[in-house]
């Protein structure tokens, strides 16, 4: 379920071309991360692999001792100067997603699962 334009094509696991995120120039870990509806953590990972990008987010006390797993093609935006990414999704989207495994994040099944979610598709997991 996304905010996103439903006739843009949706890119899950890539930076989208507007995110103002160049593969490579900016380490997002660390960045604070802003839903539509208010703050849900801080980045603790983050990758630039082409088809295979993502965050890591720990939630801290918003899911108390949780992370969530957030494709690329989520970010909207990524503020370097306030170190603040901002994403097109409510708190309530992202609690519901498929939840983060991190033995399972590098597979094809928990990707397409996650990618489907996001994209408006039915998760398995």
């Amino acid at each position: 379920m996304t905010n996103m334009d439903p006739n843009a094509s949706f890119d899950a696991w890539n930076y989208g071309a507007h995110s103002g995120y160049t593969a490579g120039t900016t380490d997002l870990t660390g960045y604070h991360v802003e839903a539509t509806d208010g703050s849900i953590g801080k980045i603790d990972e983050a990758t630039h692999e082409v088809d295979g990008s993502y965050v890591v987010v720990d939630t801290g006390p918003w899911i108390f001792g949780s992370k969530v797993l957030l494709p690329a093609g989520v970010i909207q935006r990524v503020d370097a100067a306030e170190e603040k990414v901002y994403v097109t999704q409510t708190k309530d989207q992202i609690k519901s997603a498929p939840g983060y495994v991190a033995e399972q994040r590098d597979t094809d099944a928990y990707r397409n699962d996650l990618g489907g979610y996001y994209s408006g598709g039915t998760p398995r997991i």
